[in-house]
């Protein structure tokens, strides 16, 4: 390695070679270099660190006269000297300016796979829950702060939410420390550490099958046929709310009868059979709805039903009958568990992956869940009475 006194005169007569890099080393200054490249000249410092050779780059001549490399060069081998990297020393420093705000922008752009709902959820908890910590860094944010705005959310929004908007902020300050390199343990730790997340008590309602025909009743009674049949598919097939919503006509194979669900909670496409009851409703939408996009088409920007509250409330003023969106779907899956449907079929309908061995193995087709999805609602419109439906036409066609 050809040694050079690293003068601006010396410098502008360096050759660069046809190919490749020649290091010249500085003679007066051990461990400063200067890198000479086909087409640039650029200073630096290297160093073994732990067994390890540590290159700085200080930057381009021209950027820096040799004066001012040769300053910055003493001050990053001073460092390596003591045994600390510069390198590892600029990127700490550079994660402790990194804002929360800049962490959920990163997070936003960097995880495309993210679906439209947890986006806006993201962005929603932090604008309303984190807005005083959108500006800070966040390794400044400490595990008493995190302690102190969990209770505050719990006292003010309730403990759902207050363990929701940690949770959040906890993904993305893990998502900072991956990008980032943050060195600090993730604060949110601490209310592990402490006990003090909320005890949260899972939703067990649903539709008991003495309320089932009054329910059934209230849906009946709505002018609106998109909120009423909306809440029969959610009842007859276990959907998630946001699965049914966006049920499109190119969806529905009419004649195989089958209905996919390629936009699912956890990824995985659901294909279920469509059964007597729901094939004439999706035939009788179609005749009403087939030029709309959606089945269950609404007003708003997404042109489906996005928002069916208005809806719920008049069957429960309706029937007296309380109930969500998702109180349909656990009954669904209480109705099949009472007529002892095998697991594996309610794990596909319900589209739970099976993570056991045996399952893995198990491979339910859709053919193979016609029979209990029959099953299903044989139960329901026997408990409403509801064999003269099958026949009846419905004349409700208003839609709002």
């Amino acid at each position: 390695m050809p040694k050079a006194k690293l003068t601006k005169q010396v410098i502008e007569t360096l050759p660069h070679p046809e190919k490749g890099q020649v290091f010249y080393v500085d003679k007066t200054l051990p461990g400063f270099y200067l890198i000479v490249g086909k087409q640039s000249k650029t200073f630096a410092v290297q160093k073994d660190m732990q067994g390890k050779s540590v290159r700085y780059t200080i930057g381009r001549y021209g950027h820096f006269t040799p004066e001012e490399a040769r300053k910055v060069a003493k001050e990053k081998l001073y460092l390596m000297s003591t045994g600390v990297n510069p390198l590892e020393k600029e990127r700490e420093e550079q994660a402790q300016k990194i804002t929360l705000q800049t962490v959920l922008e990163q997070f936003l752009e960097t995880r495309r796979n993210l679906k439209d709902r947890t986006r806006s959820d993201y962005t929603y908890i932090t604008g309303k829950y984190l807005a005083d910590w959108l500006a800070r860094p966040v390794e400044d944010i400490t595990k008493e702060q995190v302690l102190e705005k969990h209770g505050r959310l719990g006292r003010e929004s309730g403990p759902t939410t207050a363990n929701k908007v940690l949770r959040v902020f906890r993904a993305l300050y893990n998502f900072a420390k991956a990008t980032y390199g943050l060195q600090s343990e993730n604060p949110v730790s601490y209310l592990s550490h402490v006990k003090a997340w909320y005890k949260e008590s899972r939703r067990r309602t649903y539709i008991k099958p003495s309320d089932l025909k009054e329910w059934w009743n209230g849906v009946h009674d709505l002018d609106n046929d998109t909120y009423r049949d909306f809440f029969l598919v959610l009842l007859f097939t276990g959907l998630r709310r946001g699965e049914a919503a966006k049920i499109a006509w190119t969806d529905i194979n009419f004649a195989e009868r089958t209905l996919r669900i390629p936009d699912t909670k956890n990824g995985d496409p659901l294909v279920l059979p469509i059964c007597d009851y729901l094939f004439e409703m999706f035939e009788q939408r179609r005749a009403r709805y087939g030029n709309y996009k959606y089945v269950f088409p609404g007003s708003g920007i997404h042109g489906y039903l996005a928002e069916p509250k208005k809806g719920i409330y008049k069957v429960i003023r309706n029937s007296g009958v309380e109930f969500t969106c998702h109180d349909l779907r656990r009954t669904f899956i209480t109705i099949a568990e009472s007529l002892d449907i095998g697991s594996y079929a309610l794990k596909r309908m319900l589209n739970h992956r099976v993570t056991d061995v045996t399952g893995g193995y198990i491979i339910v087709g859709v053919e193979r869940l016609r029979a209990p999805m029959q099953q299903i609602e044989r139960y329901i419109l026997d408990k409403v009475n509801g064999k003269e439906d099958i026949l009846r036409i419905r004349t409700n066609t208003g839609h709002s």
